[in-house]
């Protein structure tokens, strides 16, 4: 223990250059375990005995790499490289939690640039808040201290809270260092917590392939099909989570609700190797859409897919008809200040083609005929549920003008964050109403080929996501999703 100026920390440690990505990364947990148990530490004594005028404070490990080179790595792969010469930096924080992934980029960083790392503890205070991870266990100090927690601790500093980075604004930060990855430590620690308030899960249970929908059959689905494949022992799925850390193994036992449910129930059908499926239940509206994947970005999931309902525009759809979407007309308003309109959102082949050839192959529709149930073209989200009465020539005129095909709340801030925080995303709605043309979304107004549909509209999606995972990451990560000047970090 250390009394820096007006702080007790833990003592620092001397910068350890190291060129195996393993090794860095137990390096990492080392430093990481000793300041957050400090902190831990530092707060029951202060509990027990009292402030007694000290402050601690803690630090979060860095990882560092110098490039002096201008020579290239592989222009193949989308990450895994760095934009130029320099120093490159990030903060770390849960290096348990981000063990394979950590491994897998500096891995990269070692192999195309043939220079060793540098672990060491940074500048940045731990929070006491996310000392505890994503446990829970501070809220049972907080109010029970004798001053402010502020006081004692540092507490969240929202200006290491933000999106400067993966938004372009953060470049260099005051010593002229480079950003390695895309969030900073004390970006991902918010979003963890965040995420345990939101889904009632802990993150370590997010699994790499994500679906998002709006509607809750769609979890019952979720949950029926999870029983399914937890029956096979071939499947590889493991364990399903569901809100509140509620576990399923025996396919046969009954699957308990949390006594209370959270906005954005969220289930976990596992794999060993985190190659698993998450299914989150946003709700509607393009706020929440947004919410749930700004946290879930930190994650670094490798694909998500919108598997929702949607409004079709055209006469020529039918209710329970399927719609790709290949492009989107952004009127959610909820990301223009990180994201202009102006900004193209393209459609990524590699998540398209997994959607239509699994519609081909769960509705055995092949070729044209796919056309029967299946339109592609352009996906309308807005802010407005109830836009239906405010329709007018001019904004059909926009409707029209764009090639929309369906309207919806959620599908363009999904594919517009997923664009944003450089995550291979997709949209694969079902005509659940057609207002234009009087099929209004009301009681005994769906058809019976809309009610067969729906059955099979989240086995598509489901299916997509597994021949996803048998894709390598590199070729499943586009370029397409990497600006002028990018993190080497995924």
């Amino acid at each position: 223990m250390k009394i820096d100026g007006h702080f007790v920390s833990p003592p620092r440690r001397q910068p350890i250059t190291i060129d195996d990505a393993a090794r860095a990364v137990t390096k990492l947990e080392e430093l990481y375990d000793e300041a957050t148990e400090f902190l831990r530490h530092s707060l029951c004594q202060t509990m027990c005995e009292g402030s007694c005028g000290q402050r601690f404070r803690a630090f979060y490990p860095e990882l560092r790499i110098a490039i002096e080179t201008h020579i290239g790595a592989d222009s193949r792969l989308s990450f895994g490289h760095v934009y130029g010469m320099g120093e490159f930096a990030t903060t770390i924080t849960r290096p348990d939690l981000f063990r394979s992934y950590l491994r897998q980029q500096i891995s990269l960083l070692l192999r195309n640039y043939r220079v060793p790392v540098t672990v060491a503890q940074s500048s940045v205070p731990i929070p006491v808040h996310f000392a505890f991870g994503d446990s829970g266990e501070i809220d049972h100090f907080q109010g029970s201290l004798e001053v402010p927690l502020r006081d004692a601790f540092d507490v969240p500093d929202l200006s290491n809270i933000n999106d400067d980075i993966v938004n372009g604004v953060k470049i260099l930060d005051d010593e002229g260092v480079k950003p390695l990855a895309p969030f900073t430590a004390q970006r991902v620690d918010y979003s963890l917590a965040r995420l345990r308030h939101y889904t009632a899960t802990k993150a370590d249970h997010f699994q790499n392939f994500v679906l998002f929908t709006n509607y809750q059959f769609y979890v019952d689905g979720f949950t029926e099909y999870a029983r399914k494949r937890l029956a096979d022992p071939q499947s590889g799925y493991t364990e399903l989570v569901a809100p509140g850390e509620i576990s399923l193994t025996d396919p046969n036992d009954a699957l308990r609700k949390p006594d209370r449910m959270p906005q954005m129930p969220t289930y976990h059908l596992k794999r060993r190797d985190g190659n698993g499926i998450t299914l989150v239940n946003i709700g509607v509206g393009p706020s929440n859409a947004k919410t749930a994947t700004d946290h879930i970005a930190v994650l670094r999931p490798r694909a998500w897919l919108m598997v929702g309902h949607c409004a079709g525009l055209r006469n020529t759809q039918s209710l329970g008809d399927y719609v790709l979407a290949h492009a989107y007309l952004r009127e959610d308003q909820v990301l223009d200040d990180d994201l202009p309109v102006w900004v193209p959102i393209p459609a990524l082949a590699e998540i398209q083609i997994a959607l239509e050839n699994a519609v081909a192959e769960v509705t055995e529709f092949k070729g044209y005929e796919l056309k029967r149930i299946m339109r592609t073209g352009t996906v309308a989200s807005v802010d407005n549920r109830n836009w239906e009465l405010r329709i007018k020539a001019g904004h059909l005129r926009r409707l029209s003008q764009s090639r929309a095909i369906a309207m919806d709340m959620e599908s363009a801030t999904i594919a517009a964050n997923g664009f944003r925080y450089r995550v291979p995303y997709g949209t694969f709605l079902c005509v659940s109403d057609k207002p234009l043309q009087g099929e209004l979304k009301l009681p005994g107004m769906a058809t019976r080929f809309y009610q067969s549909q729906v059955e099979t509209h989240l086995s598509i999606g489901i299916r997509a996501m597994e021949s996803l995972r048998e894709m390598p990451l590199e070729h499943l990560h586009s370029r397409k999703l990497r600006s002028f000047e990018e993190t080497a970090f995924l």
